[in-house]
């Protein structure tokens, strides 16, 4: 007697393949939530965002420097994953089916896959996600359930893979929105120029570049002498330096 199809567990695209469609500029997608057939998608326009080129208006600037939202990496993928995916005001549906979960939790654990995380007392309330290889990153999808959560998070990413040796960030799809933070739209065969570029390399290092920024920030920390409390430590925060590189400020 075979189980009912909607308590099967989806079979995951190998990661192998998933690879090989990302290098080639494809990725694939799903009709629905319950959908357990995949579509494979080569955008004749390709949203990207230029590595240094993120707009980091000065109210998002002030949000990251004062650290409204403690920001991981890697933390809880498959809680940003299934955020991306949960229905939304105006959009009641999602491309990110169980097969879609299923498929780039084996790129995490492969180490393929990364995520940010932002939290805010203890409650995953934003975040991004994407597939790393080589010197590429390829953006998913993000979330936000606090006002700016969402943009912190990709402000951070864009931080730590500019720090990290990454020279193309995708994000497929234009939107305003994303237009409002830096994208450009490029033609499909310039993309597949700049990623033949970027191949070749070392993978990405998103969580050691995250350990260092964190790790020299405490450390600058611990090496304030500030007698009312207030400020040095502050501009030695994490939040205070990925802001920093942001606005290219001093």
């Amino acid at each position: 007697m075979h189980a009912p199809r909607s308590s099967q567990r989806p079979d995951a695209i190998p990661v192998d393949l998933l690879l090989l469609a990302y290098r080639n500029g494809i990725f694939p997608m799903a009709d629905s939530r319950e959908d357990q057939e995949v579509f494979w998608v080569e955008p004749r326009e390709r949203a990207i965002i230029p590595i240094g080129g993120f707009h980091c208006s000065r109210s998002l600037a002030r949000v990251i420097r004062q650290e409204r939202f403690k920001v991981t990496v890697d933390q809880d993928f498959e809680g940003v994953v299934r955020a991306c995916a949960a229905p939304r005001p105006g959009h009641p549906e999602s491309w990110i089916s169980e097969r879609i979960v299923a498929s780039y939790r084996q790129l995490f654990a492969a180490g393929h896959a990364h995520s940010i995380e932002c939290w805010q007392d203890g409650e995953l309330v934003g975040g991004v996600y994407g597939v790393a290889f080589d010197r590429v990153f390829c953006g998913e999808s993000m979330f936000s359930r606090r006002r700016d959560a969402s943009k912190v998070a990709l402000g951070w990413l864009l931080a730590l893979l500019e720090r990290a040796g990454c020279v193309l960030f995708d994000c497929q799809f234009m939107t305003g929105h994303l237009a409002s933070l830096g994208a450009i739209e490029i033609p499909q065969k310039r993309y597949l120029e700049l990623l033949d570029a970027a191949r070749g390399t070392q993978p990405l290092t998103l969580p050691e570049a995250y350990s260092a920024v964190v790790d020299v920030a405490e450390g600058d920390a611990d090496g304030v002498a500030d007698g009312d409390g207030s400020g040095a430590a502050g501009a030695a925060s994490p939040g205070y330096r990925i802001a920093q590189s942001l606005t290219h400020t001093s």
